[in-house]
């Protein structure tokens, strides 16, 4: 497949940014600073690769105004560099082509709407009653559980499952391995034996969220669980039931979020952060890697929690020094009592 071709102008009007040098530079492909070669865009957005500027074989580079300044080949200036690299790869990405129609192996049942414009791969089911909007794309293998919906332009790559009565939105992408609308995690103790408690509501994913592969989302206990629009989910979390997720939210691979969790808007969440459940957090926050939130957040910020990453013969000492700290604490209070009733009787001696 060949790729398309374009002037540094011509993508400069394409996503709104300004051209520095020759604006009539040929581009017909986009790659690393340290590996591009002529013909090539490139960007800068990590100062951890300044150094390549000077040796870059790229036909031209985006990057920020200041940067720019250190540059002698042609460059598109951008306020964001990375969102310049995203708006350009955009560009030489290869559009996916499918076939419209039902494969003649694909299973559909009773009382479906779906719109003559859609493509159904092979080998899917499509149970009673459900509804796939135009333009959309169901891929091999998956499993649409009866009642659900599926907007139009939605693309689901193979093996995705979803369970009854799920709600999907429109521009949805969902990668393979997802399984929307199981049962959330509901069990209750009945004189030491596990009674299943039955998961009554659904799941609805709004317009424009994307769902990385096998990330699976609850259905919920009662009433639904909600990803609201344009949020952004990485491979291989899971979603609680009743968790509520605000719009243009991201969360990173690896995740946990417990029942009845609910996320603000806008929040960024990094990998392997672990939610305990039923707390709130505001909109606008940002929590790193590997954090434990037991807590509701009321206040936007960056939050962390755990140990970073340090030589194995220090971190040993500090773990046995961490399981001091509790009896270390008492010792402290006790010394300042002594000490503040020692200052007591001086002063009153004075």
């Amino acid at each position: 497949m060949s790729l398309p071709r374009y002037t540094l102008g011509e993508i400069a009007d394409l996503i709104g940014s300004t051209v520095q040098g020759d604006s009539t530079v040929p581009v017909c492909g986009i790659a690393p600073l340290e590996l591009a070669k002529a013909g090539d865009i490139s960007f800068l957005d990590n100062q951890k690769y300044r150094k390549f500027l000077e040796t870059t074989q790229a036909s031209a580079v985006i990057l920020s105004s200041q940067d720019a300044k250190l540059l002698s080949i042609p460059a598109l200036i951008c306020e964001n560099p990375y969102v310049g690299y995203a708006k350009v790869a955009n560009l030489f990405n290869p559009k996916f082509e499918y076939e419209q129609g039902i494969h003649p192996t694909a299973v559909i049942g009773d009382g479906c709407n779906i719109a003559e414009n859609v493509s159904v791969s092979a080998h899917c089911v499509i149970e009673n009653d459900v509804t796939i909007g135009a333009g959309s794309y169901i891929g091999p293998g998956s499993v649409i559980g009866r009642g659900s919906s599926i907007g139009e332009h939605c693309h689901l790559w193979a093996n995705v499952t979803l369970y009854h009565g799920v709600k999907i939105g429109h521009k949805v992408i969902i990668h393979s391995g997802v399984v929307i609308g199981s049962d959330g995690f509901g069990i209750a103790n009945d004189e030491g034996k596990w009674l299943k408690v039955p998961q009554l509501g659904g799941v609805i994913i709004e317009d424009d969220v994307e769902i990385g592969a096998n990330t699976a989302i609850d259905r919920g206990a009662m009433g639904d669980t909600l990803i609201e629009e344009g949020v952004k989910l990485d491979n291989q979390i899971q979603v609680g039931h009743n968790v509520r997720i605000g719009a243009y939210t991201a969360v990173a691979g690896c995740t946990g979020i417990s029942g009845s969790t609910k996320i603000g808007k806008h929040c960024r969440i990094s990998g392997m952060v672990g939610f305990t459940g039923h707390f709130e957090v505001v909109d606008g926050t940002v929590i790193s890697g590997m954090t434990m939130v037991s807590k509701s957040i009321k206040t936007p910020g960056i939050y962390s929690s755990g140990t970073v990453l340090e030589p194995h013969h220090k971190w040993r000492k500090n773990a046995v020094r961490f399981r001091h700290l509790d009896d270390m604490a008492k010792r402290i209070t006790e010394l300042e009592h002594q000490l503040k009733n020692l200052t007591g009787a001086e002063n009153s001696d004075e």
